[in-house]
């Protein structure tokens, strides 16, 4: 008989609607597109410091902590000139994409 009582019936709806909302919200918040950008942009960031960081390493220059903070964050006043590294991978790329567009051409000419 408990399933049929009014009082307990109306807390058991006020119960999922607010449940309901909750999710409703937590959807909206998901895909809100301020917040998917936000979580873009973070999710960058720490791809390129974890890039840079492996960098720095396979350079043999490490990164040190300032003041007890992140070594994947934070540089000591002097960082590594990586500059000429990543214009070297740069350039491999661009080489890279030039000979495989330069053999497609050379088979569709066939």
């Amino acid at each position: 008989m408990a399933d049929t009582d009014p009082d307990e019936l109306e807390r058991r709806i006020a119960r999922t609607r607010a449940e309901l909302a909750h999710t409703v919200d937590a959807i909206a918040d998901r895909v809100n597109p301020k917040r998917v950008t936000e979580r873009t942009v973070a999710d960058v960031k720490s791809r390129a410091g974890h890039f840079v960081a492996s960098v720095g390493d396979a350079l043999g220059v490490t990164a040190r902590p300032v003041n007890g903070e992140d070594p994947d964050r934070v540089w000591e006043d002097e960082r590594p000139d990586l500059g000429p590294v990543l214009i070297g991978v740069g350039a491999v790329l661009v080489v890279g994409a030039a000979i495989v567009l330069w053999r497609r051409r050379q088979r569709r000419n066939r």
